[in-house]
């Protein structure tokens, strides 16, 4: 609330006559709510002393890591004198630097924090002779496996903690300090997931492996496809691509991270020698092995292939020829795939349904295709841009970001209740025939199979109209680059427009237990379009008597 209406706080006056009353309103409490965040994951991710001592100390560790380099390196440079633009842009340059580094950061504590409160394996349910109830799986399963996980884990955490609080300090921004900070954060979270996705050193070496992969096939394209283009003002284009492709990779990881380490259908809470499981491994593993290794290569695909696209992207040299030679679009793309493979191998233990997603992939880029080909057809010859035109562009602009936006809300919500569906996972079979269940599968699929049916399919509409929707703004950002016409967004509106309407009854489905709950739910959206719409008609109304001129 006080950052909406910061502009109001006097920044006159002043705290103890020393700190101004907005840094203490603004910096002070975000710095209480990071420090309790930061106190609630040492108590709760361990179940000893000795380990939320370790997770503490990690504050220090890091704060060491980012001002020694400073110390090393000297005092610190002072801003480029000079002329008034030398210095403007400067300090955009900064502020897009802080920018991206609050993003990342921003990231990596929100998936190490939730990664470390719920681990990897589960916890136990029940009180055993080497374990308490509560006390994670992995830990007496695979004590070494489970340490490395939680000191990568915790390390990424306590980093990204740290650079949020940093982040004021403009001077660690201007030696890049930070950004090294942030390069040895992703690589934390590289090495937990690598550590916490699996139970065998030689798959977590295939997963890390995939990472390095797709580094070496972007350093490989560049240099046999690198286009030489230089100038500010194709910087600036490059630039503003990059945001995007950041934005995108930032979904991905955030996605991919928590589904790797806590897989669809859950894991076995004890061990039955009689059906060959054990406690902490991965339900689906067991009850269809071919469909989880679908789910697990795809899903570590997406994932590196992700955090290896930010890793390029922190670093001018290595994204702005990545970006021209179309390098870090088809590493985008590649992970896009990989992300709705997962999910097609991830949210449905048949074969049937997860080809019907895929096939619905299939039509609707089809679709959205053939009208961008018809738009190319009838397109009339371009003459000279007026401020029309250029007004216009503007708009095209200002839709496609909300556009990726809105793609990015869907996905997001969209790809975690694909694979965890309301209702829960059965946790052991049971019975056999129709009356019986099997581990792993929904519990509302058995209980409710029309709701069932109509939630997933209305959520699973909603994904991949997102996901394609996203893949075709980056298409329609080559398309621009390449050509002076470009793809029209309305088709993309009106896939993104049934796909929140699809996300509208997956939650009226999956949030309800009957159908006069779920009636009411949709029914709810009647009041709210015309409250919406009688407040645009008002202000329109009332912008129109403002312009109309006064009678002297």
């Amino acid at each position: 609330m006080l950052v909406v209406d910061h502009k109001k706080l006097d920044i006159q006056r002043t705290f103890l006559k020393v700190v101004p009353v907005r840094d203490v309103a603004l910096y002070g409490f975000i710095l209480t709510a990071l420090l309790g965040l930061g106190g609630a994951y040492a108590a709760g991710s361990c179940r000893d002393g000795k380990h939320t001592i370790y997770v503490l100390a990690l504050v220090a560790l890091v704060l060491a890591c980012i001002f020694l380099p400073r110390l090393l390196i000297g005092k610190e440079d002072n801003t480029p004198a000079g002329r008034d633009d030398d210095g403007k842009k400067h300090e955009d340059d900064v502020n897009k630097i802080r920018d991206c580094i609050q993003l990342l950061a921003t990231l990596a504590a929100t998936i190490a924090y939730q990664a470390g409160l719920d681990p990897p394996g589960g916890v136990w349910s029940k009180d055993g002779p080497d374990h308490s109830v509560g006390d994670p799986i992995l830990l007496t399963t695979h004590p070494g496996r489970f340490k490395v996980f939680f000191y990568f884990n915790s390390a990424a955490f306590v980093a990204s903690l740290v650079i949020m609080v940093m982040l004021q300090k403009e001077s660690l921004i201007r030696l890049h300090v930070l950004e090294k900070a942030m390069v040895l954060d992703l690589f934390a979270l590289i090495g937990a997931y690598a550590a916490g996705s699996c139970r065998d050193t030689n798959t977590s070496i295939y997963t890390v492996a995939m990472a390095g992969a797709v580094l070496i096939y972007v350093v490989i394209h560049i240099v046999f496809f690198q286009v030489d283009q230089n100038g500010s003002g194709q910087h600036k284009e490059l630039d503003e691509y990059r945001e995007v492709l950041l934005l995108l990779a930032t979904l991905a990881a955030t996605l991919t991270y928590q589904a790797g380490l806590t897989p669809p259908g859950g894991f076995w809470e004890e061990d039955n020698d009689k059906l060959r499981h054990r406690a902490g491994f991965p339900v689906l593993g067991d009850k269809y092995p071919r469909r989880y290794e679908a789910f697990f290569y795809c899903n570590a695909a997406s994932f590196m292939a992700s955090v290896a696209l930010i890793l390029l992207l922190l670093n001018a040299n290595l994204y702005r020829p990545g970006i021209r030679c179309y390098a870090l679009y088809v590493c985008m793309v590649a992970g896009m795939f990989g992300l709705m493979a997962a999910y097609a191998a991830g949210s449905s233990l048949h074969l049937r349904t997860s080809v019907i997603a895929l096939v619905l992939v299939v039509a609707v880029c089809a679709a959205l295709v053939c009208l961008a080909i018809r738009h190319y057809r009838q397109r009339r010859p371009q003459s000279q841009e007026s401020a029309d035109d250029n007004k216009k562009k503007d708009d095209d602009t200002m839709m496609q970001e909300y556009l990726m936006l809105v793609g990015i809300l869907g996905a997001s919500v969209t790809y975690f209740t694909g694979l965890k569906p309301p209702g829960g996972m059965w946790t052991m079979d049971e019975g056999g025939g129709n009356g019986g269940h099997a581990a792993g599968n929904p519990v509302l699929y058995d209980m409710s199979r029309r709701r069932y049916n109509a939630f997933f399919y209305s959520n699973s509409t909603a994904f991949m109209a997102s996901i394609v929707v996203m893949g075709l703004l980056l298409s329609r950002m080559i398309w621009k680059r390449r050509r002076d016409h470009h793809l029209p967004l309305w088709p993309m509106h009106t896939a993104m427009f049934l796909g929140m309407a699809a996300l509208l009854v997956a939650y009226a489905a999956g949030s309800a237990r009957d159908a006069c709950t779920s009636w009411r739910v949709i029914v709810l959206l009647v009041p709210i379009v015309a409250f919406v719409m009688c407040l645009f008609a008002f202000y329109k109304k009332k912008q129109e008597a403002a312009t109309v001129p006064q009678p002297q």
